[in-house]
């Protein structure tokens, strides 16, 4: 018997209580609003037929919730980080001592997989993490994310400027990553003038998102040194305009580090369907991405970095081929459409229908 989903008590735990951050409104939230779904604020002393959780979600009560369905959404690769991470042995304590935890659950691996064997569905974000997770659940579903609501300008001019444009889009915490082509932008800087454009946030916190406030553009400069800058506010309204004005897109990522090179390839689909030429980090979802899209941007190493990125600022219409071949990948595969199925096809799994 299949249930209707608009006729049941969902209840959601937001990544933030405005509901704005990029975990709500480009997922479940987004999904519910284009499917005219009601949902609530979950509290787990009410019953519910339904709750979606996201990765913030008090793991310690709702482990132990047994009044109605649950969906987690788990996007993040922590099942892939190693057991012998510092961050990853004391973040169980840090969210208890935080309050972000009513109860101490000191394993947080543990903790994740307890989750998941509770959970009746399990979404996430690439074909590595489904592959673990079917270990502590039967019914795993990978579902991107939605861009519709953040592309409002796409490219169409690929003359590039001078100095040559590259652009960074991103939370404050992931800037360190721009260290790892630190040495591609000075080998490059020797032969054309280029300028980095960082598009994200003044402010943010460095741990547990509360604590220690900091500028943004000091923690660019540190990962970048020598490189000139240009910061853009993070604001979803300009976001597309800013990028699109810029001429090479780069996500560098440490294929060295489990959670990070375990990072799905939304934020590449996001650039793509702005028409932006990316070079990327060649990560498992990466190199797929870039497979499917029949480009080969995607590198393993410094000189693969600097043979990519050369290759597209001497060439205008690699630039435009790149940016063409991107946008029709992520807007046939990946169109809105497409993604709010994927969520159908969870919840249809629980029994339930739009």
């Amino acid at each position: 018997m299949t249930l209707s989903l608009r006729e049941l008590r969902v209840g959601y735990v937001p990544i933030s209580s405005t509901l704005k951050a990029p975990g709500d409104r480009r997922r479940f939230v987004h999904y519910a609003q284009s499917r005219n779904l009601r949902f609530e604020i979950a509290d787990p002393l009410k019953e519910y037929d339904l709750v979606v959780l996201t990765a913030l979600s008090d793991l310690s009560v709702w482990i132990r919730y047994h009044k109605g369905k649950i969906a987690y959404d788990l996007i993040d690769s922590y099942l892939a980080i190693p057991k012998t991470n510092i961050k990853g042995i004391f973040r169980g304590l840090a969210k208890f001592l935080t309050r972000q935890s009513r109860l101490p659950l000191l394993n947080h691996w543990r903790a994740v997989q307890a989750m998941c064997e509770r959970a009746d569905a399990v979404i996430c974000s690439t074909e590595e993490q489904k592959h673990v997770i079917l270990n502590y659940s039967p019914n795993v579903h990978i579902v991107l994310d939605s861009h519709s609501m953040a592309v409002k300008s796409i490219k169409t001019d690929y003359t590039a400027a001078n100095p040559i444009r590259l652009v960074w889009e991103g939370q404050p915490q992931t800037l360190g990553s721009l260290n790892l082509i630190h040495p591609v932008l000075i080998e490059l800087g020797k032969r054309y003038p280029i300028e980095i454009h960082l598009v994200t946030d003044a402010e943010s916190h460095l741990y547990l998102g509360k604590f220690v406030r900091v500028k943004t553009l000091p923690l660019a400069q540190r990962a970048l040194p020598d490189i000139p800058l240009q910061f853009h506010a993070w604001q979803e309204d300009t976001l597309s305009s800013v990028i699109s004005a810029c001429d090479i897109a780069v996500i560098p990522l440490s294929l060295e580090d489990p959670f990070a090179a375990g990072k799905p390839e939304n934020k590449l689909l996001l650039l793509w369907h702005m028409g932006m030429p990316v070079v990327v980090s060649s990560t498992p979802a990466f190199s797929r991405a870039m497979n499917g899209a029949d480009l080969n941007l995607a590198c393993k190493d410094t000189m693969q970095w600097v043979t990519n990125l050369e290759m597209l600022i001497t060439n205008h219409n690699l630039r435009s081929h790149a940016g063409h071949l991107g946008r029709a990948y992520a807007e046939e595969k990946y169109g809105d459409n497409n993604l709010l199925a994927g969520w159908d096809r969870v919840f249809a799994s629980l029994g339930y229908v739009v």
